[in-house]
């Protein structure tokens, strides 16, 4: 499959909300996020910049280290993700109005929602095996996996929890199974009925 790799830009400054960042390629394949590049700080002046006193965009050499690695477990291998300034526990400059930049771009994958207690079936053509993008167990909306299911167990919607399992099980196999279980990924949110989310692409022997 031949795709043309196009690179979105985002800037969310201090205090404006949420963004939303969505992919897709095809119909037969999802397009699913992959981070490039993340700053949360400030790296200039003009940013983020009017109405504000010149002191809170005076420095410009303010970032969050491990920013990139934040954003890239949140939303990497997702058809979409949502970001706000909520997500960095960490100021990494006080009394500095700081903003959120993100470059990221759609790659064509193979996407896969299962349900809480039900198998994810990764699958590769002859002569292929499973590459891992990304995978979480947990529940990010209201609606997915909620057929005649309590309520109560649809509310949390902030239980977000990427896993390392699928890829350290599957990855370099021509197929694979796992089940999506408390049992084999934890229990992120208790009283919660969750739902696992795959993303994978699957290449040549010869390339792993």
């Amino acid at each position: 499959m031949y795709f043309t790799l196009t690179f979105v830009n985002l800037t969310l400054c201090l205090g404006e909300g949420s963004k939303l960042f969505t992919c897709f390629v095809s119909t037969s394949y999802s397009g699913v996020i992959d981070v490039q590049l993340v700053l949360y700080g400030r790296n200039d002046h003009e940013t983020c910049a009017t109405g504000k006193a010149a002191e809170e965009v005076a420095t410009t050499d303010c970032s969050l280290a491990d920013a990139q690695f934040i954003v890239r477990t949140r939303c990497n291998g997702k058809t979409e993700c949502e970001l706000n300034h909520s997500i960095f526990a960490t100021d990494p400059c006080p009394n500095i109005f700081k903003y959120l930049k993100t470059t990221y771009t759609c790659i064509p994958a193979k996407h896969l929602v299962v349900c809480e207690q039900s198998f994810a079936h990764l699958e590769c053509d002859e002569n292929q095996v499973i590459s891992v993008i990304g995978a979480d167990f947990g529940r990010r909306d209201g609606t997915t996996c909620s057929f005649r299911r309590l309520s109560s167990k649809l509310v949390n919607t902030q239980c977000i929890s990427p896993t390392n399992k699928v890829a350290e099980k599957c990855n370099g196999k021509n197929s694979c199974s796992i089940r999506a279980a408390s049992s084999v990924f934890g229990d992120p949110c208790l009283e919660t009925y969750k739902y696992l989310e795959v993303a994978y692409t699957c290449q040549g022997k010869w390339v792993l």
